[in-house]
């Protein structure tokens, strides 16, 4: 199978990272040292070699680091299947983030054509009790982990349908000023529903026989209220049909925008927000991992994964049988924990990095 990897990561100015350069192989990187000591910054740097705004979410200028305000640059080189690839991501004093691949400007869209990640992070342990957009986001970088092109159609969706609230709310009666808004809406969202469900099928696929120590979890969707119309006449209608309620509203109620993500811990047939907290986090893990091997049968190349304090949450038992999936897939997973023993069951199978923090700026140490 072939393999996706970063050999080199270089950061200047991004977050506590003044500067650091990072050259790594293939396999599992483990990157231990105290709390606040910049670990989860490098995984952060790694997210935004794909589409969106990275793991935490966060907006270029909250990126830069502090005082200074400079701006700042995240590179990466990059072995995939195809041939090496660099990437080059920065803003400039609060400006938008640019992207630049092998020396062209780019989208961020792009990036999902040369960098396929996915991530885990302590925040979406809460992901089966909170509110609904969580999972749809969670949901969302699944497709976009097999499909590029699904950011350009969430976009696009979201553009109009902004449009389509503003109308609402100003209150805007004239039907012909709907139209061409609910068509785009319509298609881009017939397309974001039919990659949801196929990804679905894939995770489910991905499950299915797998050996593995982490639980089977059932998916599905659900919409907020009544069924959501999959295909693009359907949603047309839907749209002109909800135009009076959703001027009462102030918004639109009914759509993708809604879906919500269900899942259900398949062997004792209870939803995953009435699980115990680790049996929540085991089916988050699972869920990623059903990701990985799918996409990698899918591509035949496994995903870069991000997984921050996963070890932390984990007995020994688990831990290592995480770490056997890992390699198993072939994965390379940039992992922090506090300590090194904390990886001590991958033994050489793994690579080490130690974060230190001193007098507010972070170092690396290979």
């Amino acid at each position: 199978m072939s393999r996706l990897a970063i050999t080199r990561l270089t950061l200047s100015h991004f977050r506590s990272h003044k500067r650091a350069a990072v050259e790594v192989d293939a396999r599992p990187v483990a990157i231990y040292g105290a709390n606040g000591a910049g670990k989860t910054n490098l995984l952060e740097a790694v997210s935004i070699l794909s589409p969106g705004r990275g793991l935490r979410r966060a907006g270029a200028a909250e990126m830069t680091r502090r005082p200074e305000t400079v701006g700042w640059k995240v590179t990466a080189e990059v072995a995939a299947p195809d041939r090496p690839h660099e990437i080059e991501t920065w803003s400039e004093a609060s400006a938008a983030r640019q992207v630049r691949i092998d020396g062209k400007a780019a989208a961020q869209v792009a990036l999902g054509r040369v960098v396929r990640v996915l991530w885990l992070i302590p925040s979406m342990d809460r992901l089966w009790i909170e509110g609904a957009d969580g999972r749809r986001r969670f949901l969302d970088r699944a497709v976009l982990s097999f499909d590029a092109d699904h950011a350009a159609e969430t976009l696009a969706y979201e553009k109009a349908m902004r449009e389509r609230n503003r109308l609402l709310k100003d209150e805007v009666r004239d039907p012909s000023w709907y139209g061409a808004l609910e068509a785009q809406m319509a298609r881009a969202g017939a397309r974001i529903h039919a990659g949801r469900v196929e990804v679905l099928a894939a995770l489910a696929e991905a499950q299915e026989g797998a050996e593995t120590a982490f639980p089977v979890a059932t998916l599905a969707l659900e919409q907020s209220e009544g069924e959501l119309p999959g295909d693009e006449a359907a949603l047309r209608e839907t749209f002109a049909a909800g135009r009076g309620r959703d001027m009462a509203a102030g918004r639109t109620l009914a759509g993708p925008h809604r879906t919500d993500l269900a899942a259900t811990y398949a062997a004792k047939d209870v939803p995953a927000r009435d699980c115990s907290t680790g049996e929540q986090k085991a089916l988050l893990i699972s869920l990623i991992l059903a990701n990985a091997r799918a996409l990698a049968a899918r591509t035949g190349m496994p995903p870069l994964l991000l997984l921050d304090e996963v070890a932390a949450h984990l007995d020994a038992a688990r831990r290592a049988a995480l770490y056997e999936e890992i390699v198993a897939l072939g994965a390379q997973a940039w992992m922090t924990g506090t300590g090194p023993e904390l990886f001590a069951e991958l033994g050489d199978r793994a690579q080490r990095l130690e974060v230190r923090e001193t007098d507010g700026v972070s170092e690396v140490l290979g």
